[in-house]
């Protein structure tokens, strides 16, 4: 992802669970701070199988970040994900 993009990331659970609900996200630069405050607008949603995270912008170029999901589905049990992004110029 570039430093100067804004860019809204979804994550499909049909492999492994239905139904997401109760979402949330945090943004973690590689030190581990949460600037999810500073990153991450807007909010998390879900349609069907499909969340839709809140907007990430404001990046910093050169730095990596781990985007933690986690959301119920089904009976209402927990599940997590993650993602990384690369920022890059």
């Amino acid at each position: 992802m570039g430093a100067n993009e804004k860019v809204t990331y979804t994550i499909t659970t049909t492999n492994f669970a239905s139904g997401p609900a109760s979402s949330s996200m945090t943004v973690k630069d590689s030190n581990g701070t949460d600037v999810s405050s500073t990153v991450a607008t807007g909010s998390v949603s879900q349609t069907d199988d499909v969340i839709t995270l809140k907007a990430i912008s404001g990046l910093v170029a050169g730095e990596s970040y781990r985007v933690d999901v986690l959301f119920t589905a089904g009976s209402g049990a927990p599940w997590s994900c993650y993602l990384w992004i690369d920022c890059e110029e």
